[in-house]
Order: structure tokens, then C-alpha cells, then sequence
């Protein structure tokens, strides 16, 4: 009888081990994608690197520490700005074109407005919305003239200019958006 209990531990243990190899195969494959084994079986990821899930962070996502209630935002860091409605729902976010010179992060309001000029780098802007002044510098949002694609010609390397340029239709979103006194966030 111990040959015969013998091979029936034997079976039992050869189907035991089949069904969980059957399982870690199902389970396996049930990974979502790159969470799976490595390239080379036994391989160690490489010293400094995480097996973690990346997660890419979304750059069009209002940043935290922009304030609250209604308010323009501007990234300088992303060159992009969010119109802020007062339930903190984002009603439009674009990207723009820099001024050669910075504000300083903070909050500002909106003190002055134009509906067409001739910008610091002679080139007729329309919709210009200004909140700050940096050493003489004034700072605003301004669409060119021209078109859709219409831009600055490139300034001079030394050129003091604040102008941070918008697309026309972007323009127009902030000038119906950033009236007088309008809050004004700077972020990095």
C-alpha cells in the first residue's frame, strides 16, 4: 500500500503544482501593460531606477499653489496661462509666449487695459491686459495683429520688453475675462 500511497502523492502534487503554474500564468497575463516580467528573465532593474509606475504630470493641470477664487494664472515655468472662474473651474488654459522680462511670483491685479496699441516691440497688439511693472517694465497679456499666427519678430538679445503674447482667439478669451482689477497669479 506505500507504493500505491506514494504515487498518489506523487499525483497530487504534480496536479497541485500544474494548477499553480496554471494560475501564475493566468495571472500573468491579466498584468496590465509593462507590469509584467523583465526583458531578460532574472534581470535586476538598474541601480537608481524605480519599478514603480511613472506618472507623468499633466502640464495643462491648474497648479496647486495658484490661489483661489476668480484669477488669471500664469506658469512661468510652463508658459501657460488658466482663466480661473470664482468655482475654481478652469474656463480656458493656453500657452504663450514670454516676456523677455519676468514678474516676480505673487499675486497682482489687473490695472490696465487697451484694446489696440503698438507693443514695446513695435508690433501692433490688440487686447493688451496689464498687471505688473518690474524696474520700469510694464508687464501685460497681448494678442499680435494679423492673423491667427501673426507674431513678434524676434527682439533684440538686450530688449527690455513685457509683452507675453497670446494666440488672437486666446486674446480675446482673456480680454473678456480680465477686466479692471481681475487677479493676476504668478507661479513658477
Amino acid at each position: 500500500m506505500s507504493a500505491s500511497s506514494s504515487g498518489i502523492v506523487a499525483g497530487l502534487t504534480a496536479a497541485a503544482l500544474a494548477t499553480v503554474g496554471y494560475l501564475a500564468h493566468q495571472a500573468a497575463e491579466s498584468l496590465p501593460a509593462g507590469r509584467g516580467r523583465a526583458a531578460h528573465a532574472g534581470a535586476a532593474p538598474a541601480a537608481g531606477t524605480s519599478t514603480a509606475p511613472q506618472v507623468k504630470k499633466d502640464p495643462t493641470a491648474l497648479p496647486g499653489d495658484s490661489g483661489k477664487g476668480a484669477r488669471v494664472v500664469y506658469s512661468l515655468r510652463g508658459d501657460r496661462v488658466w482663466l480661473v472662474a470664482g468655482d475654481e473651474a478652469v474656463s480656458r488654459t493656453f500657452q504663450v509666449d514670454p516676456s523677455a522680462v519676468d514678474p516676480a511670483p505673487g499675486s497682482y491685479s489687473v490695472t490696465s487695459r487697451s484694446n489696440r496699441v503698438t507693443g514695446s516691440d513695435g508690433v501692433p497688439v490688440e487686447h493688451v491686459v496689464r498687471f505688473a511693472t518690474v524696474d520700469g517694465v510694464v508687464i501685460g497679456f497681448s494678442a499680435a495683429v494679423g492673423g491667427p499666427n501673426a507674431s513678434a519678430p524676434a527682439p533684440h538679445p538686450k530688449a527690455r520688453t513685457g509683452g507675453i503674447r497670446e494666440a488672437r482667439a486666446d486674446g480675446d478669451a482673456m480680454w473678456t475675462f480680465a477686466t479692471i482689477g481681475r487677479t493676476v497669479v504668478v507661479v513658477r
